[in-house]
């Protein structure tokens, strides 16, 4: 049992089922260590089992003693969670060896429970919801809103008014700007006959959703359905390239491939159809505790895809100054295959 400490919110919070914003985790064979100052640590000591809180005005002096103690001459960090600042201290005038595995928390999270499925799939369904009410709001009261407004309007109908935590910023973009992959809203207003692709999730108990869906605006009937018929040929041409690109993935994506081989099905479709050079991220992504998580299904990636792996399959085109089309769903591997969450 590897001896390791940690300093990120939700791998602190997978350990412990709780984390807060100021917090040094150290795990220490049998011993668990919470160290925090006093505005979390009677919520801490509530939350946490099996795992000794402390409350310290100087987290990294805290941590060090807890070392020095326990005459703890290996410790495993990943470099990515620490500032250099914070680092440098916790390694000054300590006998300890900081020995470095990057990711090591993602890598232990790849496998999802099959309870962290349930919350994952809450989330989705959560998210699912915040979709349609927002397409509610769309048909009814979109006509002339800008970007910058259904931004804000992502955020209170994906969050239920606030009953919600979001997975991350939503993206809301129209026409040209739905070219750029993470566009900032802007004062372009919506009207009928555009396309919008919007890209939103929530948090349930922590667990992320995350969906991207590109829309015909018809304020007579508009939806955020995968079939969408778009008066604009090109807008159609590109839509049914995207859509054949991810359902064929979902379709033939298996357990035991290699990441890579996941991207390629989807990145084929678009490259034979002569957009290939304008697929400019990866396939997909984990999703769990945090909304970028492992495995990464990109053209290098050799890991195997295992069941109770959780990740987004999400191909797109974005044709500069004219438009781009993404469409996105977190899938699950079970038995073997992929199951839209």
């Amino acid at each position: 049992m590897k001896n390791f400490i940690l300093k990120n919110e939700n791998a602190i919070y997978y350990e412990t089922n709780f984390s807060c914003d100021n917090v040094i985790f150290l795990s220490l064979g049998s011993e668990k260590f919470f160290i925090t100052d006093a505005r979390y640590t009677l919520e801490a000591k509530e939350c946490i089992k099996d795992c000794e809180v402390i409350e310290s005005s100087d987290l990294v002096a805290s941590a060090k003693e807890i070392l020095n103690k326990n005459n703890i001459k290996e410790l495993v960090f990943d470099p990515n969670d620490f500032s250099y600042a914070t680092y440098s201290n916790l390694v000054k005038d300590i006998k300890t060896i900081f020995k470095e595995e990057p990711n090591f928390s993602k890598i232990k999270r790849l496998i999802k429970s099959d309870d962290e499925i349930k919350l994952l799939k809450k989330a989705s369904v959560l998210g699912r919801l915040g979709f349609e009410n927002f397409a509610k709001y769309i048909k009814k009261y979109g006509l002339k809103k800008s970007e910058e407004f259904l931004y804000f309007k992502a955020f209170e109908n994906m969050s239920q008014s606030g009953k919600l935590n979001i997975s991350f910023e939503p993206i809301v973009a129209i026409n040209e700007n739905a070219a750029k992959p993470h566009a900032l809203p802007t004062l372009k207003k919506l009207r009928q006959g555009d396309l919008l692709l919007i890209d939103a999730g929530v948090k349930y108990q922590r667990y992320c959703s995350d969906r991207t869906c590109t829309s015909y605006v018809n304020f007579d009937n508009f939806n955020f359905e995968r079939e969408q018929k778009f008066k604009n040929k090109k807008h159609q041409k590109i839509y049914d390239i995207v859509y054949k690109s991810q359902t064929t993935a979902i379709k033939k994506a298996r357990s035991g491939m290699q990441a890579k081989e996941i991207d390629k099905i989807a990145r084929d479709i678009i490259t034979k159809a002569g957009y290939g050079n304008f697929f400019v991220h990866s396939t997909g992504h984990g999703v769990g505790l945090d909304i970028h998580e492992f495995p990464n299904i990109n053209t290098k990636n050799d890991l195997i895809i295992e069941d109770n792996m959780v990740f987004t399959i999400e191909p797109g085109v974005y044709l500069p100054n004219e438009f781009g089309v993404r469409i996105e769903d977190t899938i699950v591997m079970k038995n073997g295959r992929a199951i839209i969450l």
